[in-house]
């Protein structure tokens, strides 16, 4: 950045610092208050309760999942939307943003519908056969999967339509000439370039999951506990605000280690297919 252009660089700092930085210096040290001042008696009650630790787990293991159903997903339609034409692209897209443009709340009550017993999945699985009776899908780690994959997908999905609609098909069909089968070309072609948008596609999803209060708490219940549920206790009905400050600088630290190592691997040269 040329020297001249640091003045208009000023504005956008000082909203980060009042906006991001003060108040995430104000969570880290309320999460050190105590009755007799400075304590880590907060992080040792967390660390100290096993529950709270498996809740911890429970939280990454969630995302990891959901991480992964939104990869299964994501893949194929960014790949149709590589191979489509210009209306059947802007159809994707339009598809793909739709979902972005309700609420959040909206979509995870409209997943109690689905989940339900009365709901699509249980009345297609009685119609094939796989289940005499209904069944229901919700307060369970697999619905609750279900519904982040849904509203998460688009930040999978996105990522990839950026990468492959700068990439030129010529790439698959020199493979081709060169004897290379379709799981070869998808495992040493596409994935080397697709990797990138996996991994930007991959933190967003994570960091959304791992974070996501009403939908963990309306699908998920009271038996899948998860880390914004326990911040969320703390705040609301013991009003113990430094253990719940110290619950969230750790759920920021575990999740933010995460996404650090990710970013890591995207800006490795062999992983990303520039080495």
């Amino acid at each position: 950045m040329k020297a001249g252009g640091f003045p208009y660089v000023i504005p956008m700092l000082l909203l980060s610092v009042a906006f991001f930085a003060t108040p995430l210096a104000v969570l880290v040290g309320f999460s050190f208050t105590g009755p007799e001042g400075a304590t880590l008696a907060n992080y040792a009650r967390f660390f100290g309760d096993a529950f709270n630790f498996r809740v911890l787990i429970n939280t990454a293991r969630l995302g990891l999942e959901t991480v992964a159903a939104t990869a299964l997903l994501g893949v194929p339609i960014a790949l149709l939307y590589w191979h489509s034409g210009k209306t059947a692209r802007q159809v994707i897209i339009f598809l793909t943003l739709i979902p972005m443009l309700t609420s959040n709340v909206v979509r995870t009550f409209a997943w109690i519908v689905i989940l339900g017993r009365q709901g699509p999945i249980s009345e297609a699985l009685m119609g094939l056969g796989l289940t005499g009776s209904p069944i229901s899908l919700m307060f369970t780690e697999l619905g609750l999967v279900m519904a982040m994959c849904q509203i998460d997908l688009p930040l999978i999905i996105l990522p990839l339509v950026a990468i492959l609609s700068r990439t030129p098909v010529q790439y698959t069909e020199a493979a081709q000439v060169s004897g290379a089968g379709p799981w070869r070309i998808f495992v040493t072609v596409l994935i080397p370039l697709m990797l990138p948008g996996l991994l930007a596609g991959w933190i967003l999803v994570f960091a959304s999951t791992s974070s996501s209060f009403v939908t963990q708490a309306v699908i998920g219940g009271a038996r899948n506990v998860y880390v914004p549920q326990l911040i969320y206790r703390e705040v609301g009905t013991l009003f113990d605000w430094p253990l719940a400050s110290a619950i969230a600088v750790v759920l920021l630290l575990s999740t933010g280690c995460l996404l650090v190592a990710m970013t890591m691997i995207s800006r490795h040269r062999r992983l990303v297919g520039h080495g």
